[in-house]
């Protein structure tokens, strides 16, 4: 019995210790924390509270209804209203600057132990050492699952975004001359519309604040928050209760999901600058960002402009300066890019501070005069959600009398995400808003666009989109067509030809695949592999008459030859054409000879390769790689041209 007592006190003791032990590495954590919070929050204005979980007291209700069906919004499609109240309602929260902030609360850790298996055995008690070392492991866990959920929340690492002060400055990456520019001091107001939707909470301060703390007050007419129907709970009254706080902020809540267009024409239906600059609730400015802009507008009230847009990324929110200069493009199956060439810049001191004229622009940041932009036509009311509604925009004010460039001496950071968390309610939306570019400004050309994209395609043969509205405003403005846009403004997009068993997918008889280049490899181009016909239209390619095999949608790339390795190079902007960029298709074998070389293009399989290409067909293309080899009557030398769509009126 006496034995029994002394192993009883001392499981009691270790215990007790065990208790102590974990208490202390509580106590620890959270002075850390505290610790942590205060550093990074000592560089903030006092104000509102960083973190939406802390306590806001005494919430303001959201006094003003605005009936949301003044014509002047044009709201596009209902996709879900707010069950809870009418339809055509939207809420705005006034400033309530001047009134106390509300008292600050710290977080704290909670550490949570993983529950045991049962077990009829006495457990051994652990060492100091091992209870230390499962603290820490399971505290790491926990971080990396919470990193993780908020990847798969937001499309980027949230956790960090958190630890970063709301005022972070960055790095200055404007050219010196730009830091000697005198701006004249009649510059128009500005009114930033900020448009967002379950936008994570210090993404969207941080842009907030960083337009309150680089752009001029005497610039600044205000701050437009437009929320987008958006569901997440700190973005409602804790939210308003913030901005209350915020001198020159505005929130504008939809009962509609409007999407980007439909919530940036909102936006500026209630705006009262001169100047509409539409932000993305992800991007942080740098100084100096706003005065170029309005410099430029006030020069040419129908010019549209961007600045610079460097990226912030992802997973470490480390930034990054873009290369100048810079310009937004699209290619025939309606995908934006920003393209850096520094071949564009010229040699002159000037070029380096020149706005560049752009064929498009991004629209994560845009500078548009109001009554231009109202005057064009705001945002399309029929385009879904989001998705290729800065096509159809600068290509309707390139062609009814206006101008885009972006402006080098302005600099703002965007958000570069992992991926996209939002999703369509369906996926065909975006495609329906590309056939409505097509349809309403694209001409007769509408026609390489549904060649290299066939879905588009094969909703456009089942329904016609509503498009009155638009071709009436088109006649009304007197707008040019898209050919005298792709002469004008993009000369630099290769028209294809699309001629009849010269273009489509290179499909191969002897594998029964198609060639292919993943978009993966870059823009300037690489080795040729063979993989599954999409049948999307992706993997399309022509035969032209100067005898180039042109790639893909911008048909930009060129099938070259680096030694036998077949490969894709960037196509020639002059003439003529190189040898080693000509190929012939004899359509009677099948086959397509180089010129150069004449030698004939062949899939080639793992095995087949002589020791120095093995390597790298092992790293890139497990399916195989194209190769010139001595022309025979292989089957893997036999390729014809399949035109997967035939468009009306081709």
């Amino acid at each position: 019995m006496r034995l029994w007592g002394r192993a009883t006190v001392r499981r009691r003791r270790v215990l007790c210790l065990w208790l102590l032990l974990l208490g202390f590495a509580l106590v620890i954590l959270t002075f850390l924390d505290l610790f942590n919070r205060d550093q990074f929050n000592s560089h903030q204005k006092p104000g509102p509270p960083h973190h939406p979980l802390h306590g806001i007291p005494n919430a303001p209700d959201l006094e003003v209804i605005v009936d949301s069906r003044d014509p002047a919004l044009e709201l596009g499609v209902d996709l879900a209203p707010l069950k809870s109240m009418q339809e055509d309602q939207l809420l705005f929260v006034p400033s309530m600057q001047g009134t106390k902030n509300p008292p600050q609360k710290k977080g704290s850790y909670k550490v949570l132990l993983p529950g045991a298996k049962k077990d009829t055995r006495t457990p051994a008690p652990p060492t100091h050492g091992e209870m230390g070392k499962a603290v820490q492991l399971h505290l790491e866990g926990m971080e990396r699952d919470a990193e993780s959920s908020a990847v798969r929340k937001y499309g980027f690492n949230e956790l960090v975004s958190e630890r970063i002060s709301l005022h972070r400055r960055l790095p200055d990456a404007r050219h010196p001359e730009c830091l000697r520019g005198q701006y004249s001091e009649s510059l128009p107001s500005a009114s930033v519309v900020i448009c967002f939707h379950d936008e994570a909470w210090s993404t969207l301060l941080r842009t907030v604040h960083s337009v309150l703390d680089t752009a001029p007050k005497h610039y600044l007419q205000e701050v437009l928050l437009v929320d987008d129907l958006s569901q997440h709970g700190h973005l409602k009254s804790v939210l308003s209760e913030y901005v209350s706080h915020l001198d020159g902020v505005r929130l504008i809540r939809s009962t509609k999901r409007l999407g980007v267009g439909g919530c940036r024409t909102l936006g500026a239906a209630r705006a009262s600058g001169e100047v509409l600059v539409f932000m993305d609730s992800h991007c942080e400015c740098q100084k100096g960002w706003l005065e170029p802009l309005l410099e430029r507008v006030v020069q040419d009230r129908t010019r549209v402009v961007s600045p610079i847009m460097d990226v912030i990324d992802w997973q470490t929110f480390q930034y990054n300066a873009t290369q100048w200069p810079v310009r937004g493009v699209f290619d025939w199956r309606l995908d934006f890019y920003w393209e850096s060439k520094p071949q564009l810049q010229d040699k002159d001191p000037d070029s380096a501070v020149r706005p560049v004229q752009s064929p498009a622009l991004g629209g994560e940041v845009m500078a548009v005069d109001r009554h231009f932009f109202h005057s064009v036509g705001a945002y399309d009311p029929g385009m879904l959600l989001w998705g290729v509604e800065q096509i159809e925009l600068s290509i309707r004010v390139w062609s009814c009398g206006g101008s885009m460039e972006v402006v080098p001496c302005s600099h703002v950071a965007h958000l570069d995400h992992h991926y996209l968390p939002y999703r369509f309610p369906d996926q065909e939306l975006l495609e329906r808003n590309k056939i409505r570019i097509a349809d309403t400004w694209m001409d007769a050309y509408r026609k390489i666009f549904y060649r290299r994209d066939t879905l588009a395609h094969f909703i456009r043969q089942s329904e016609s989109p509503n498009i009155t509205e638009r071709l009436r405003l088109k006649r009304s403005l007197g707008c040019r067509n898209f050919h005298w846009y792709l002469t004008a403004v993009y000369p630099q997009l290769y028209i294809p030809h699309d001629r009849p068993a010269l273009s489509g997918e290179l499909y191969n008889v002897g594998t029964g695949s198609c060639a292919d280049y993943p978009r993966g490899q870059g823009p300037q181009g690489g080795a040729m592999n063979v993989a599954p016909c999409s049948g999307t239209g992706s993997q399309h390619c022509d035969l032209n008459s100067e005898f180039e095999v042109r790639w893909g949608p911008m048909g930009a790339l060129c099938l070259d030859a680096k030694g036998e390795r077949a490969v894709l190079s960037p196509c020639p902007t002059h003439r003529p054409t190189a040898s080693r960029l000509q190929w012939k298709f004899i359509k009677l074998s099948g086959q397509l000879v180089h010129q150069q070389s004449q030698l004939c293009l062949e899939v080639v399989k793992e095995g087949g390769l002589p020791q120095s290409d093995q390597k790298e067909v092992n790293t890139r293309a497990k399916t195989g790689g194209l190769f010139l080899r001595a022309c025979t009557h292989h089957p893997r030398q036999q390729w014809h041209f399949e035109q997967l769509v035939a468009p009306k009126g081709a």
